[in-house]
């Protein structure tokens, strides 16, 4: 299940009203696409209030190494912007990927690649 990456600045999003379905409830920004290693990591995740929204889950997922976090959202006051930051990152393609769930069920996910460069004296 595939969702719509939406990369919207903060001042956009801050007033934009969603009007999607609960599959584009979900958003990733990274601030670039190639890093050295080892790297450090800055997604802006926007998840659209909702009732339902229940955890927020963001994964880094690589050829040698799989990272996650979770975040518990409260519903229609929880905000909407989240920060995450994953560190040392060892060189290779990932997949980052974040997942919005309700108490039973996945209700959106965006996805976006990156990749960690190796440093050329290895």
């Amino acid at each position: 299940m595939k969702g719509r990456i939406l990369l919207l600045t903060a001042a956009l999003m801050a007033t934009t009203v969603w009007r999607g379905s609960a599959a584009d409830c979900v958003g990733i920004q990274i601030h670039g696409h190639y890093f050295s290693e080892p790297a450090t990591v800055r997604l802006v995740v926007t998840v659209e209030p909702d009732a339902a929204n229940r955890t927020l889950r963001i994964e880094a997922d690589g050829d040698r190494l799989f990272r996650s976090t979770e975040v518990n959202l409260e519903g229609l006051s929880e905000k909407r912007l989240h920060t995450v930051e994953f560190k040392n990152l060892p060189a290779g393609a990932y997949e980052i990927r974040a997942e919005v769930f309700s108490a039973s069920e996945m209700r959106g996910m965006a996805a976006d690649a990156l990749t960690v460069l190796g440093t050329s004296s290895r």
